[in-house]
């Protein structure tokens, strides 16, 4: 793919983005609480804030953006913003469909979409049939997502398959288990953003993440602009990515 390169900042090397950039979009409610706003306002925002970073991703030449949207944990949250979440999605979806498919946008999810609403996943499979051959962004939503819990549903799989003889155990392997994730055929992200001043992963991608280079920036979702994401692939095309090596200089 390539990008509209006419909008880089000039301090950006292009041949050195990241090709992958995972992002753990923080702060959305408590943006809204600042703001002396209810805290719907602020996912509302934050989507505005997604959207901008999808078009900034695409336009800059950047292959993969996959965001985590609803973690298995969220379930824990007030029903009343669970409810407004999962409907906010759905409606998103909706709206957004249309020009994200005129723009070249692929869209998948990861997680265990089987718990949410009928309505939200009969949108989301007119969703994947729709830009299921579009190449311009591949645009990952994790909804439903639990890092432990994917792996735990690879190793009944595989191990399924062991009891069933369709598997010895010596064929187990990294890249077996990589293929039993939900992002299975997506390299591994290059760069995890997280807002909202968390330093933790919160469950999510914990297998590929393991190379990553991580940004993490005080500023909340909401606020998370292009600017904001210029700092971040600076400071990312700054790191000495060496996957565990000894660099050449040395």
């Amino acid at each position: 793919m390539s990008g509209d390169f006419s909008t880089l900042p000039i301090d950006l090397d292009p041949q050195f983005l990241p090709q992958h950039v995972a992002v753990i979009m923080d702060g959305n409610g408590r943006w809204a609480t600042k703001q002396g706003l209810p805290r719907v306002a602020g996912h509302r925002q934050g989507a505005r804030a997604l959207k901008q970073l999808l078009r900034c991703c695409k336009d800059w030449g950047i292959k993969t953006l996959t965001v985590y949207a609803f973690s298995t944990e969220n379930w824990r949250r007030p029903f009343a913003e669970v409810d407004f979440l999962l409907m906010l999605f759905e409606k998103l979806l909706k709206k957004e469909l249309a020009q994200m498919h005129k723009e070249g946008v692929r869209l998948s999810f990861i997680g265990d979409l089987s718990a949410l609403p009928e309505s939200l996943q009969n949108q989301i499979g007119r969703s994947l049939v729709e830009t299921a051959h579009n190449q311009a962004i591949d645009f990952n939503i994790a909804v439903n997502y639990g890092s432990r819990n994917e792996i735990t549903r690879v190793c009944h799989q595989i191990a399924s398959k062991v009891q069933q003889e369709q598997l010895s155990l010596e064929e187990i392997s990294e890249n077996l288990i990589a293929q039993h994730l939900y992002t299975a055929n997506t390299p591994d992200p290059d760069l995890l953003i997280r807002t909202s001043g968390e330093m933790r992963l919160s469950n999510f991608l914990l297998w590929q993440l393991a190379y990553t280079e991580m940004y993490f920036t005080n500023l909340l979702f909401p606020d998370f602009d292009r600017a904001a994401f210029h700092q971040a692939l600076l400071a990312y095309q700054k790191r000495d990515r060496r996957f565990g090596q000894i660099a050449a200089s040395a």
